[in-house]
């Protein structure tokens, strides 16, 4: 996986407070010293979001321990019932499917020379409650039941060289490892046969395509799967012998996936993305743009759902969007990897989704 492609949630937060200590400036100060500072802040701003940074070298040592899924301090979500005590989604005794979600990189931190994050992380465990569950997972949350395990993911520099093939492997897989024994607890104690929904982001969705792998793709469980949502990673249609893209609103049994740019602009790293499964998020059919009026909605920073604001271009293996109509977009502007929001761009298109392909499962 290329290394500008892994989701930074806490720069993408610094970034936010950054952009709104300017409009505040911009409010209260003169203008001409605004415009005079406007060029600093703008370098802070992609300082900040900047990933090309050299991370100590720390061989990997292998770890044995097996985490203890029946824990539930394990668990971000649980049955629906996060760490902190809330119920996340719309639960009812007619909720008829189980959403199990892995969270993306949020394992950053270029002083650490650790291959994986440890279980209790205070930082990351906060992150993923605090960002994570309401910004992604929480688009799911009415489909069905909510599963988010915590896991040892694996640190950002495990996925481009020289750090891959110096622990890098070796992290993954164990990150993998906790994922998926927290999958073989929530089927041995939770599913009793019920649909499920597999859903992640970046890291999150890497270890998903594996579980799919292992677990579904041509083995009976995958007549359980309404569908897998791998999302901000590199899917291509022959990882998979069985399981195949969908292509209509209400096809279950299979994956979707895509990775979001800004229209009209091209990573460096294009090339690595050619013939990758992208889906149209917004009319998630074989149509290979959608307009504005059809688009469900934005999740934004200031939580609120912005509907009927982008629109999207399938490329070859990359998605196109426009540039939001939200509140400040200028900010916005500065950014062309938009594979941080590739969930909160269409929030609201996911939730409606996810509740028409459970509908279709039992029809």
């Amino acid at each position: 996986m290329n290394k500008n492609k892994i989701c930074n949630f806490r720069n993408l937060i610094k970034i936010q407070f950054i952009l709104q200590a300017i409009v505040y400036k911009y409010r209260y100060l003169k203008k001409e010293f605004f415009m005079q500072k406007l060029s600093s802040y703008i370098f802070i701003v992609f300082f900040l979001n900047a990933c090309n940074v050299t991370y100590p070298i720390a061989s990997f040592t292998t770890n044995t321990n097996v985490i203890d899924y029946s824990d539930t301090n394990h668990w971000a979500v649980y049955d629906a019932i996060s760490s902190n005590g809330e119920t996340i989604g719309t639960i009812s005794d007619s909720t008829a499917a189980d959403v199990f979600y892995v969270y993306p990189t949020l394992f950053i931190d270029k002083k650490n020379t650790n291959w994986n994050a440890a279980i209790d992380d205070n930082n990351i465990n906060t992150d993923v409650i605090k960002w994570i569950l309401p910004y992604q997972a929480a688009a799911w949350a009415d489909a069905g039941r909510l599963f988010i395990p915590f896991y040892r993911q694996n640190h950002y520099r495990a996925f481009f060289e020289p750090y891959r093939n110096q622990g890098g492997v070796e992290a993954i897989a164990l990150a993998y490892s906790d994922v998926k024994a927290a999958f073989d607890h929530y089927m041995a104690n939770e599913n009793n046969g019920r649909p499920i929904i597999l859903a992640g982001h970046s890291q999150g969705a890497l270890h998903l395509k594996k579980l799919l792998q292992e677990y579904f793709d041509g083995k009976f469980l995958q007549n359980q799967l309404v569908a897998a949502y791998l999302i901000g990673t590199r899917v291509m249609e022959d990882d998979f012998k069985f399981l195949k893209p969908l292509i209509s609103p209400d096809q279950i049994g299979g994956y979707v996936s895509w990775n979001s740019y800004k229209k009209g602009k091209y990573p460096k790293y294009y090339a690595w993305y050619n013939n990758a499964i992208t889906t149209n998020p917004v009319n998630w059919d074989d149509s290979k743009k959608s307009l504005m009026i059809e688009h469900k909605g934005l999740f934004y920073y200031d939580n609120i759902i912005y509907d009927k604001c982008l629109e999207v271009e399938k490329i070859n293996g990359m998605l196109w969007v426009s540039l939001p109509k939200v509140p400040k977009r200028f900010w916005m502007s500065f950014v062309n990897d938009y594979h941080r929001f590739d969930v909160t761009l269409f929030w609201e298109d996911i939730r409606q989704n996810a509740l028409q392909r459970v509908k279709a499962f039992y029809q």
